[in-house]
């Protein structure tokens, strides 16, 4: 495993964190919607045997939230870091600032996730999912004011938050505060995209270390590419998945501190450690950097819309299964999986959970992190789909 100083904090991490969203499921959950972090029918005894293992390989960073799998995972985290797990990693999770409607709504939470987790203190405690509105209402009832307070009585070590608006508004947050860790989205797709280059670059400018999240953008970049993306791939010397590939771009960057991947199986665990084990610096050549270029632009072409399947549009008031439907378009889109997904969605249409349904409410454009044109995505999915 390889590893990275967490800034100037005084330890290092592995630079492949587990992340806890995608924890392996028994079956899907009743409700869900296709929303990951409601999927609660966790696989527990597998989801520990993971987590255990990855630890066991070196991984020191694990990251969960109070949302994740309808709040299970939380106690999932808590019970398998039990044995002297806690004591060999690093422990992330995050404040749901959403359900914060008053200054006394910051200790009740922390304390119900740290009962939940069974810890006495969590390593990084994030402001989750910040963007302007969440941001300013966060200020406005003290929690800053919070975050000092709590680090002084030992409930959190250090503070800091996870982000998805545009770069001026990661730049005002980064400057409010003095953070000690920021985590950010970026993938070989998404450069340009929320914080982006941009935000990775002044973070490292200001010192501060960065975790980051959607490296396979979903786990898109880790599926089977299309024709013209082999292509691409086979011209290179080193041979490499598609997961490698994204991995090796996001951890190129020296400001990359710990790259968050949310494992579901317990190959993909293996498949990712061996990855960073071998991920030394420089992560890749110069003609490896223009392959990913190339691909990138081939994948540009393609796309229809940037949805990374969060699920944070959900659950839609009309029953429509968003997430769903943007990723067989985009499959449809990207990838040419045609029959797959006319097949997908016959079944949507079939439970009154197709596009159709949509009544143009604007509840899910309102959550969505990436600030996507849901609505009409949607009807442009229906044409295409139906």
């Amino acid at each position: 495993m390889q590893y990275r100083a967490f800034g100037h904090l005084g330890f290092n991490v592995s630079a492949l964190g587990f992340g806890c969203m995608r924890l392996p499921l028994l079956e899907s959950s009743p409700g869900a919607h296709g929303n990951t972090a409601e999927e609660v029918r966790i696989d527990e005894p597998l989801a520990t045997a993971m987590l255990r293992f990855a630890i066991d390989q070196g991984v020191n960073y694990v990251d969960t939230a109070y949302s994740y799998h309808g709040g299970q995972s939380e106690w999932v985290v808590g019970r398998a870091l039990a044995d002297g797990y806690r004591e060999k990693v690093k422990l992330a999770t995050k404040l749901p600032c959403w359900l914060v409607k008053e200054p006394a709504d910051f200790d009740r939470l922390l304390d119900e996730q740290l009962k939940k987790l069974n810890v006495a203190h969590v390593d990084f405690y994030l402001l989750h999912a910040l963007r302007r509105e969440s941001w300013d209402k966060m200020k406005s009832l003290g929690v800053l004011e919070f975050l000092t307070r709590a680090v002084a009585d030992g409930r959190i070590k250090y503070p800091a938050f996870s982000f998805h608006d545009e770069f001026p508004v990661f730049k005002e947050i980064l400057d409010a505060y003095a953070w000690a860790m920021c985590q950010i989205q970026l993938n070989y797709m998404d450069e340009d995209y929320q914080a982006g280059l941009g935000g990775l670059q002044y973070a490292g400018y200001k010192g501060t270390p960065v975790v980051i999240m959607e490296p396979l953008r979903g786990g898109k970049l880790a599926e089977e590419p299309p024709k013209e993306v082999k292509e691409v791939w086979q011209k290179a010397k080193k041979k490499r998945s598609p997961a490698e590939w994204a991995f090796r771009w996001v951890c190129d960057f020296p400001e990359t501190t710990v790259v968050l991947s949310g494992m579901s199986t317990m190959e993909q665990v293996r498949e990712n450690l061996k990855i960073f084990d071998g991920c030394k610096s420089p992560c890749l050549s110069l003609e490896e950097g223009f392959l990913i270029d190339k691909v990138r632009q081939i994948y540009r072409q393609r796309m229809a819309i940037g949805c990374t399947l969060c699920g944070y549009c959900m659950p839609c008031p009309a029953n429509v299964n968003i997430p769903h439907i943007l990723d067989l378009y985009n499959d449809y889109a990207m990838f040419g999986s045609t029959h797959g997904a006319f097949m997908s969605y016959g079944s949507l249409v079939s439970r009154g959970r197709d596009a159709a349904q949509c009544v143009q409410c604007g509840h899910c454009e309102e959550k969505c992190p990436q600030n996507l044109p849901i609505m009409r995505a949607l009807e442009d999915a229906h044409q295409v789909l139906k």
